[in-house]
């Protein structure tokens, strides 16, 4: 019973911890969120999460409102989300700072997936006579720093496939026209969901043809990223997205210098990658995103980047929202796809659905997405 209740206390309190990590979402990119927790005697006596890349670690905060408080941190208990680190990055390492203020006892939700780090942690506290108990609710642990995991095990960024479409599965008419398939509450659910991700990517046919501004709407939350997909440059220099705050991140297979000048000059980076079947290599792009920073990526293009993307099964999750209509001829979720059989398709798991206002919103996970 004696154990028991100290595991329920444990993932009491990481519980709490996790609540203030995810209060740096869309911050703390290519670090990893993660908060924590310090209890001494039954008490919280400070708490803290990583506000941002650059600033200081969770621990640290932690450590810095229990000064604040006038608390005493020698004899507590940390709880911390991820395992802290023991390595000299843009700030010192955590866990000989834990050690130096004396804390007693560490509880981490997960081990750290960065080789740097990955187990060393603990054993810096642990050598010196600190106890450590991990992990603890570690698979809410290991989805909230699923961008994170991805990149440093598979070298690319948490790939979210969004898409709307129709009760037949259709994405525009077959005149192209696709505004508005669903409804303002969806459009706006989405906007939600595009705030939540380091970057969003469309190609550059939904470029050419909606000229999409790519920024967060209707909702509080900051913009995301924006990159296109544009294999020879096609993409205007008067494009919203290249010309709107920021500037935009163009992923090219062309060589065409004058045109990547021309774009540069108009706010965009430019870069150039292997080419494959005629396109940028989906697997060289998505290196080079993580390379850039970028943890979690939505995918808002047409049905043939949705298609591409399903096709070398390099999505995670997809959110589809589905609008009560029925639209006939026209391009729909998967145009292109094909398989010999039922059994060779794609399919989803841990699959969630809700209504949105009119529209209804499914969301999973593809079984082909590797384990975190």
């Amino acid at each position: 019973m004696k154990e028991i209740a100290s595991r329920e206390k444990d993932e009491y309190y990481m519980k709490r911890a996790l609540s203030l990590a995810v209060l740096g979402q869309g911050e703390t990119s290519p670090n990893p969120m993660v908060g924590c927790v310090l209890v001494k005697e039954g008490r919280v006596i400070g708490e803290g999460y990583h506000h941002r890349c650059g600033g200081d670690h969770a621990e640290v905060e932690a450590l810095k409102d229990a000064a604040t408080r006038g608390e005493d941190v020698r004899g507590a208990t940390a709880y911390v989300t991820l395992e802290p680190c023991c390595h000299f990055g843009r700030t010192p390492p955590c866990a000989q700072r834990l050690v130096s203020e004396k804390i007693a006892r560490v509880v981490a939700a997960a081990s750290d997936p960065n080789p740097k780090v990955k187990g060393g942690g603990l054993a810096v506290l642990r050598e010196a006579g600190i106890e450590v108990s991990c992990p603890c609710l570690e698979a809410e642990a290991r989805w909230l720093n699923r961008g994170f995991i991805r990149v440093q095990t598979l070298g690319r960024p948490w790939v979210t496939l969004k898409a709307a479409a129709s009760l037949d599965g259709r994405m525009a008419l077959s005149n192209g026209e696709s505004q508005w398939i669903t409804g303002l509450e969806a459009r706006t659910e989405a906007h939600r969901i595009r705030a939540s991700h380091d970057a969003v990517l469309v190609g550059v046919g939904t470029v050419l043809k909606d000229d999409p501004e790519l920024t967060v709407r209707h909702v509080e939350g900051r913009n995301p990223r924006r990159v296109v997909m544009d294999s020879q440059l096609q993409t205007p220099t008067d494009a919203k997205a290249v010309t709107g705050d920021g500037g935009c991140l163009i992923l090219t297979a062309s060589k065409d210098a004058a045109r990547k000048k021309r774009l540069e000059d108009a706010g965009a980076r430019v870069i150039a990658l292997p080419e494959k079947d005629g396109h940028v290599d989906l697997n060289a792009a998505l290196s080079c995103l993580a390379q850039e920073g970028i943890l979690t990526l939505m995918v808002e293009g047409g049905p043939r980047l949705l298609t591409a993307f399903m096709e070398k099964e390099l999505g995670d999750w997809i959110s589809i929202f589905i609008a009560p209509k029925i639209m006939g001829d026209g391009p729909g979720l998967g145009t292109g796809l094909s398989f010999a059989s039922v059994a060779e398709t794609l399919k989803l798991k841990g699959l969630q659905a809700r209504r949105v206002g009119e529209d209804l919103l499914i969301e999973g996970r593809f079984t082909c997405s590797p384990d975190l």
